[in-house]
């Protein structure tokens, strides 16, 4: 009986003739799967990061000589640079045009809001590396459809090779990331936009406040906890992006639009220096945390 009450005091909660091991008999098994797919290669990357391999042998140790060198390489930071510069794309914008989209269509008057609702998430069902292959031929400056309307609309000056551009190759496929992730931001907001209570409107309404005096003064604070997460989810995206860079570009031209994962993967895979791009994937993968450690805080915070 005491130990059941000092249970209840740690706030455990068990059942006649439970032991105290029941739960982690469960726990085990996924958490077996966890380590053996998720812990085990996250240590060894950690582990190769000290060391000089190509992938096949013996590694050799360097201690800290592989981020000595990486934070000396000027690729490595323009790849940062490049991510950062993504992340307009794939959440800034992508967020502003979702909560535009979703005041819309949660208005009363507004008709039609499933079939806009299921229009506007689509891209979201299709593997981006499908869309980089039809983008790609969108901006094909041969017969890519981008570039005949402009011709064919008498606007043949603003014709360019999108993608083979070096001021607009990253920006196109910018483009690309944010037609991809407005939809998924839209369909947030909306189930947030939901929770709220429509009275609120109806007072706000009553007492003379215009829609964008709504918008910002009971939808907008009241979607905090969305727009975090939307924007961590987003945020994390940009900073690994590779699947649509490399179907389009592979960071050209030059290394216009070269990420840091693009640039993992030429180094571990293409130039046999797996240390080296172990170290890049480690610094990837603390630079994430950090970010994603400090969007939440300002979360709860504003939360």
């Amino acid at each position: 009986m005491a130990k059941e009450q000092a249970n209840w005091a740690r706030g455990i909660t068990m059942r006649p003739g439970d032991r105290w091991y029941t739960g982690w008999v469960y726990l085990l098994p996924g958490f077996f799967i966890f380590a053996a797919l998720v812990l085990y290669p996250l240590g060894l990357t950690f582990w190769y990061s000290f060391h000089d391999w190509a992938g096949i042998g013996r590694p050799v140790w360097l201690g800290l000589g592989n981020y000595l060198k990486l934070f000396q390489d000027k690729l490595f930071w323009q790849g940062i640079f490049h991510n950062l510069q993504f992340v307009i794309f794939y959440s800034i914008i992508p967020i502003v045009l979702g909560l535009v989209l979703s005041s819309i269509l949660h208005q009363r008057w507004f008709k039609g809001v499933t079939l806009f609702r299921t229009l506007l998430f689509l891209p979201q069902i299709l593997p981006m590396v499908l869309i980089g292959i039809i983008w790609r031929w969108l901006y094909s400056p041969v017969n890519g459809p981008i570039n005949q309307i402009l011709k064919a609309i008498g606007l043949k000056a603003l014709a360019r090779p999108w993608l083979g551009d070096f001021d607009w190759a990253l920006p196109s496929l910018g483009i690309v990331a944010t037609w991809y992730f407005y939809g998924f931001c839209m369909v947030v907001f909306l189930a947030g936009i939901q929770k709220i209570e429509p009275h609120l409107y109806d007072a706000a309404g009553l007492d003379g406040a215009s829609a964008l005096q709504q918008f910002w003064y009971i939808t907008l604070p009241d979607l905090r906890r969305e727009i975090g997460v939307v924007m961590m989810f987003t945020f994390i995206t940009a900073l690994k992006v590779f699947d649509v860079v490399f179907v389009t570009t592979r960071g050209g031209p030059g290394d216009s639009t070269l990420v840091t994962s693009l640039y993992l993967y030429e180094k571990a895979f293409k130039q046999k220096a797996v240390g080296y791009g172990a170290s890049i994937a480690v610094i990837l993968t603390i630079f994430t945390i950090l970010i994603a450690l400090f969007l939440r805080r300002y979360q709860e915070r504003k939360v």
